[in-house]
């Protein structure tokens, strides 16, 4: 069978983004994107230990994995935009790591919080998630992350179904909502807003183009 090129390729041509697919769809790729989304969380541990976080490292601990949760939240909701637009068709591959990498941050978080702010003392926990609205909304975030880490496996989709499965893991959108609202709040009695203004805007592009998608009609064939 005569090979398919896109028109105006020369011959023997490959499209743009067949290398960057060769990449990704390496099977190195992986192990080397698990260590890379690893290396945050080995600097803090360094950090921590060689007394490197500052004149208050435990705050400096908990807020650096909050931060990064949120930056691993915007790296998963954009890999279905990049693949689309740039044909990097082998990225969705990657993209199961990245979200459990999202809640693997947001748990370490939690386990800070719950460590250096309240002893393990889980009324204490229970009272502050109460009390403090920033927290509940944290909590809330996690929450709906367990069940979307839960389910991300293939057997919760053959168990689903996956139109239920996508419905549940549309829920990534509430969690994006929840962790800006969080972060705005935490970030309300210092009164600096600027970077929870960027999260909240690359999150409602990001969900502009998600419903944009889902609107337009389809193309021709």
């Amino acid at each position: 069978m005569a090979s398919i090129r896109a028109p105006g390729l020369p011959a023997g041509s490959r499209p743009a983004g067949s290398h960057i697919n060769r990449w990704l769809g390496h099977r190195a790729a992986k192990p080397v994107g698990f260590v890379l989304a690893l290396l945050p969380m080995a600097w803090l541990v360094w950090a921590a230990f060689a007394d490197q976080l500052g004149a208050n490292p435990a705050e400096a601990l908990i807020r650096s994995l909050g931060d990064w949760t949120i930056r691993f939240l915007v790296l998963v909701l954009v890999i279905t935009p990049l693949r689309t637009v740039t044909g990097w068709v082998t990225l969705a591959r990657l993209r199961r790591m990245v979200g459990l990498f999202v809640f693997f941050y947001a748990c370490m978080h939690l386990l800070a919080y719950a460590w250096f702010d309240m002893a393990f003392s889980l009324p204490a926990v229970v009272d502050d998630v109460i009390k403090r609205p920033f927290i509940l909304v944290g909590f809330l975030g996690w929450l709906l992350l367990l069940a979307l880490a839960a389910t991300s496996f293939n057997r919760a989709i053959r168990a689903m179904g996956a139109k239920r499965w996508q419905l549940l893991h549309r829920a990534v959108y509430a969690v994006a909502g929840l962790a800006v609202l969080h972060f705005f709040w935490m970030r309300s009695g210092k009164n600096d807003f600027a970077e929870v203004a960027v999260y909240a805007a690359l999150f409602a592009a990001l969900l502009g183009w998600r419903l944009w998608r889902r609107l337009s009609p389809p193309r021709a064939a």
